[in-house]
């Protein structure tokens, strides 16, 4: 029998990202011995592409804002198909996880009297995301980064989990190889925590880094957790379209939170032009009344480049189909026109949107104060993932819990921008604290070496095939291609049916997938190990999408346009058969208690 490097945790965290430091800092606050786990290097998480700001109803800017508001903003954002329970503990603890994080030392925008700064975002009635200009993320990610290093954490960069490891029923710990020389990896652990993130790179366009392969959700599935909501998937409305070198990088909502507006190719605000009914009351109905809104005033109301993304991103679809298109097949997006409105507008612009302007500048070669930007949709969110207990974000497996962007239930159908950040720190930290009493109060499981050997063996089978076998990057780039063009923003059954029958083919051939060199940093061999999760978590995404036989949030489909009431009683949960199989079943939305149901009417 092999030996294999081998590290003992009492939680073991797999990702760095906001969710996994803030997981791994409560963790060790408890006085547990913690292990981090991640694909990257510390530091290069995909959380440093939010860059709008985090939600959090502190009222610094309105003081009408506080977190009932944010509540029944999150609950009609995601359709009410969202886990209350998560809703309701998001709106009431992000609050002190922002001022937390300033106590570590993020340096905030700020207000003229010194407090936080907070600017408008889509779907959120009130200016209410913290942020540092448009570099957010990456400031959290800092801070967190900068607090954990002194934690006694113990970080495994650049190691990716090939597997989890179970005693009976219960989590135990994961195998995995480290990426730079190739060697095995083996994570012993009284609990585990995924904070993994999203499955961005099963597209084709997307935001998402190249760490998004969905691993986390595929992770769990294989070892028996249900996943929930996996058909919503979301399109952020404004990514780069132009030049093809950065197509799909993100473009920040924050530009239209500063007075952005969105045109179509003949100059018309297009967005005046289709206000869901559930909003109309509260989105202006007029520019000067938008523009109002933008700069602070209490009487107007938002405009509409600020509603949900998922409106947003079909209204920009839908004018590119009809031939009114930008000429790289987007619409324009302009911040520039504020010109007309402020003085010294350019400085203005500079120094609110100092990563946008700079990115235009540099790699489009546009000036954002000066000109409009051509944008459009790009997969940037997976609002579905591993189904969690609300409180303590232990998934359905006894020992393994999921927190961030990889769990489910806090957005239900669609995701308000900035509450991905605050959901990083809510329950990062509430699944660290409730994954450290796990681990205080069981014994350290047992570990099979056989499934270990398995795994191991199961991973060099590509370097056995050499070139004879399937080339791993043709078969992520045809998977990406078939998720874009058929389980994309618009889906219809024919069509996701196709989808179903070539991730089929595409598995067949996953299987056979073969590579030369050796096992130091091999990126063919990285490619060819990322497949199984990349076509796992495609498969169930069409089959959920399939099962909603309707259009809410993230998922429209056009054989079936309209909301169907009898879909929103229910969630949609899948679990891996016996046989292997993704077997999908419906789940009963809990009936939320009265006092959170008055919530809801009275901020209608």
């Amino acid at each position: 029998m092999p030996e294999y490097q081998t590290h003992e945790f009492d939680v073991l965290v797999v990702g760095a990202g906001g969710a996994g430091l803030r997981a791994a800092i409560e963790a060790s606050a408890a006085g547990v011995k913690v292990g981090v786990v991640t694909k990257s290097l510390l530091g290069k998480a995909h959380t440093v592409m939010a860059e709008g700001g985090m939600a959090a109803a502190m009222g610094n800017v309105d003081d009408r804002d506080n977190w009932r508001v944010h509540f029944a903003d999150t609950m009609r954002g995601g359709q009410y198909l969202n886990n209350w329970r998560m809703a309701e503990l998001h709106a009431k603890e992000a609050p002190a996880r922002v001022h937390e994080l300033e106590a570590w030392g993020a340096m905030f925008d700020r207000t003229r009297d010194g407090r936080i700064l907070q600017r408008n975002f889509g779907g959120h009635r009130y200016p209410r995301l913290a942020h540092v200009g448009d570099r957010t993320g990456l400031e959290m990610i800092r801070t967190l980064q900068d607090h954990g290093v002194h934690q006694g954490i113990e970080f495994h960069m650049e190691c990716t989990l090939l597997t989890l490891l179970k005693d009976g029923e219960r989590c135990v710990g994961g195998f995995g190889y480290d990426r730079e020389r190739g060697r095995f990896r083996l994570f012993h652990a009284k609990a585990v925590v995924l904070a993994t993130g999203g499955i961005g790179r099963a597209y084709q366009i997307t935001s998402n880094s190249w760490e998004y392969t969905g691993d986390g959700l595929s992770l769990a599935f294989h070892a028996g957790a249900a996943l929930m909501d996996m058909e919503f998937v979301q399109f952020h409305p404004t990514g780069m379209i132009w030049p093809p070198s950065v197509k799909g990088l993100l473009v920040t909502e924050g530009v239209r939170g500063e007075g952005g507006v969105l045109r179509n190719s003949e100059g018309k605000r297009f967005l005046f032009d289709d206000i869901p009914e559930n909003y109309r009351s509260s989105t202006a109905d007029n520019e000067d009344e938008g523009w109002r809104y933008t700069q602070g005033d209490k009487s107007a109301r938002r405009p509409p480049e600020l509603l949900t993304r998922d409106h947003v991103a079909r209204c920009i679809r839908r004018e590119v189909k009809a031939g009114r298109g930008s000429p790289h097949g987007g619409v324009f997006l302009d911040i520039s026109w504020i010109k007309e409105r402020l003085p010294n507008a350019a400085e203005h612009i500079k120094k609110k949107l100092p990563s946008m302007y700079h990115q235009f500048k540099q790699l489009a070669d546009i000036d954002i104060t000066k000109e409009p930007m051509e944008i459009g949709p790009t997969i940037h969110y997976m609002m579905g993932g591993i189904r969690v207990d609300a409180d303590s974000q232990m998934s359905t497996v006894p020992g393994l819990f999921a927190a961030g962007e990889c769990g489910a239930g806090l957005h239900g159908a669609n995701r308000l921008g900035g509450n991905s950040l605050s959901d990083l720190l809510v329950f990062g930290k509430r699944a660290g604290e409730f994954a450290a009493i796990y681990a205080r109060e069981n014994s350290v499981g047992r570990i099979d070496m056989s499934q270990v050997d398995e795994a191991a063996r199961k991973a060099l089978e590509p370097f056995d095939r050499g070139a004879a076998g399937e080339n791993p990057f043709t078969v992520q780039s045809e998977l990406q291609e078939t998720m874009q063009e058929l389980v994309g923003i618009v889906r219809r059954e024919d069509e996701m049916q196709r989808a179903l029958e070539a991730i089929a083919e595409l598995k067949g051939r996953a299987a056979r997938a073969g590579i030369t060199g050796n096992r130091e940093y091999n990126t063919g061999w990285h490619t060819a190990l990322d497949l199984d999760s990349l076509l796992t978590v495609s498969e169930i995404v069409t089959l959920a999408g399939l099962e909603r036989k309707e259009s809410r949030g993230g998922h429209f489909r056009d054989d079936y346009p309209d909301k169907d009431p009898k879909f929103g009683e229910f969630n949609i949960r899948i679990d891996k058969a016996p046989d292997g199989r993704p077997i999908v079943t419906h789940v009963p939305v809990q009936p939320m208690p009265e006092e959170l149901r008055q919530v809801i009417e009275e901020n209608k």
